[in-house]
């Protein structure tokens, strides 16, 4: 059995100089359908409107709604109950990327990341998902 291929990214970033370079590089480098969206509340939005990504990339750090309890209210949702995710984050201690993995993160990628490998990193962790 072949795992399924991944092409469309809820992506949640509410930095945008950081959302336009990853932006850049998971749809023109990596070849993916990204909805990008600035906040949690945002995301929820999208979900609940009828977007169904393959995969959830959340930034950790963001004002109002961060990654961990945007995952948590997506998770509440039929939709995205099950969906995998990856969280982006500077905090990558070794704590830190145990409580991600903890609330189910398929792994996290350090922020800064090299635009020209964002996509490889995304798609490595996808295909490595248990």
């Amino acid at each position: 059995m072949t795992a399924a291929s991944l092409h469309h990214i809820l992506y949640v970033e509410d930095d945008p100089d950081i959302q336009t370079v990853a932006q850049i590089s998971l749809e023109v480098v990596g070849g993916f359908a990204l909805n990008t969206c600035s906040s949690g509340a945002l995301a929820l939005s999208v979900v609940n409107g009828g977007y169904t990504p393959d995969l959830l990339l959340l930034d950790v750090m963001m004002p109002n709604m961060d990654g961990p309890t945007t995952l948590n209210e997506l998770r509440k949702i039929p939709a995205t109950a099950n969906t995998p995710v990856v969280f982006m984050t500077a905090k990558v201690q070794s704590s830190e990327l145990e409580f991600y993995r903890s609330l189910g993160a398929i792994g996290v990628i350090a922020k800064p990341f090299d635009p020209m490998e964002l996509s490889a990193q995304v798609n490595k962790l996808w295909l490595e998902r248990a």
